[in-house]
């Protein structure tokens, strides 16, 4: 592990986005980072001491990169990666995932799922990732350690569900709300700058209005991050519909528990109505848009450029186990897919291009978990959460065969690169990998 008290230098070249979601490149140039913060970018510095131990000097096949941010993934699903894909959501949570997450309630097997999650996704490139923990707060906080312990930035929501079940897996709403209290506290008490819990109904069809709207007051007192599920199938829909008649769509469930607010994340929003997405536009919450699980689970094609085009907020999430994979580029590989495949069969739709789905796993991300003023992209007074990428590296796809711009090194990375080309991992200045 490495932290830089002092100022350290990294000199060569990097890629980032703008506000806007305008890719950004410079072929030489030092960032400055002293405290895990960038105090100064010079574009093509003139004299630095390339020797100094404090500065980093990238090679020619290498460049910079922000960090990729994972809005919504499962952490407690790892397990179940990969298989399960011949049902569709609902019989997939009974069949596959219920049946697993019962199972943390063994700490021990716990503690052994979370160190390969964290292990894994940072390998992958993930800087921060917004979690889905456990129904059971004593394996959340576990996760929440290891986190901390390990250096990822993350928020961590214990998952409430008050809705009977046969197998036991839910809890009452006092409990629920009791174990709440006691998990925020006890993520708290980490005393990381890093970790962060969040509020987490699992979905609606997991709680009753009471319970929701209880976590609606939980999160507006302490001013936390909300996040959950959103108009991801057909069927869990119309479940919804039926469960809460007095609301007038599922967006509404949410809005009348007071859970939708300008810290909250909805993953998927496949299905969404016009009216719902001008209610999360009104209430300034942002949309994970989870194209692999969505796939995999034949949940349905989500229009991110609808979306776009009425101003939602918008990140990418792996979606684990829905989603086939932790990789960040995967995702941003299954939401080029997506997009494409919508080209297809909409007049005038244009699809989303490689610098589209690069902002939305970088500073979209980080803007969607209300979190652009810390990271996302290289800026002064932002953390330093950064990849090194190395497009050279032996046995994989990428190489120096020919002379190429940042630009299509950076392409080819999103198409083609894997983990092996992640060459370092920084959050907050330290170096995970």
């Amino acid at each position: 592990m490495q932290s830089m008290s002092e100022e350290h230098i990294f000199v060569g070249s990097f890629a980032h986005t703008n506000e806007a979601g305008e890719l950004i490149t410079v072929d030489h140039g030092a960032i400055y980072v002293k405290n895990g913060v960038i105090c100064n970018i010079v574009v093509n510095p003139k004299s630095i001491d390339t020797k100094n131990e404090n500065v980093t000097v990238l090679s020619k096949s290498q460049f910079l990169v922000p960090g990729f941010i994972d809005c919504h993934t499962h952490a407690v699903q790892l397990p179940n990666l990969g298989i399960g894909y011949d049902k569709q959501l609902l019989d997939w949570l009974d069949t596959y995932t219920f049946p697993l997450e019962r199972k943390y309630k063994d700490e021990i097997f716990s503690d052994k799922v979370f160190d390969a999650v964290v292990k894994h996704t940072i390998s992958q490139g993930t800087t921060t990732a917004c979690y889905f923990a456990s129904l059971y707060a004593n394996a959340s906080l576990i996760l929440g350690r290891k986190v901390a312990t390990i250096g990822q930035r993350a928020l961590i929501g214990k998952i409430s569900m008050n809705d009977k079940r046969d197998d036991g897996y839910y809890e009452t709403t006092k409990e629920s709300i009791a174990n709440q209290n006691k998990f925020i506290d006890d993520i708290n008490g980490l005393n990381s700058p890093l970790v962060k819990p969040i509020i987490t109904p699992r979905f609606a069809l997991s709680c009753d209005m009471t319970l929701l709207k209880e976590l609606g007051k939980l999160a507006k007192e302490k001013n936390l991050h909300i996040q959950s599920h959103l108009s991801e199938n057909i069927d869990e829909i119309i479940a919804v519909g039926n469960k809460f008649p007095e609301c007038s769509s599922y967006a509404d469930v949410y809005d009348v528990a007071g859970l939708l607010t300008n810290k909250t994340v909805m993953a998927h929003g496949v299905h969404l109505t016009d009216n719902e997405i001008a209610l999360l536009k009104q209430r300034d919450t942002a949309v994970i848009h989870c194209a692999s699980s969505n796939t995999c689970l034949r949940s349905g094609l989500c229009d991110v450029q609808k979306l776009k085009k009425n101003g939602i907020k918008i990140g990418l999430g792996t979606d684990v186990s829905g989603g086939s994979s932790c990789s960040m580029l995967d995702a941003m590989r299954s939401a080029l897919q997506v997009s494409t495949h919508l080209s297809f069969v909409k007049t005038d739709y244009k699809a989303l291009n490689f610098k589209d789905v690069f902002h939305l796993a970088t500073l979209g991300g980080a803007t969607a978990l209300a979190m652009g003023d810390k990271i996302g992209n290289f800026a002064v007074g932002k953390e330093f959460d950064a990849l090194v990428i190395d497009i050279n590296v032996k046995d994989t796809y990428l190489n120096d065969l020919r002379e190429y711009t940042l630009e299509e090194k950076l392409e080819k990375l999103i198409y083609s690169g894997d983990d092996r080309n992640i060459a370092g991992v920084y959050v907050s200045g330290r170096k995970l990998k």
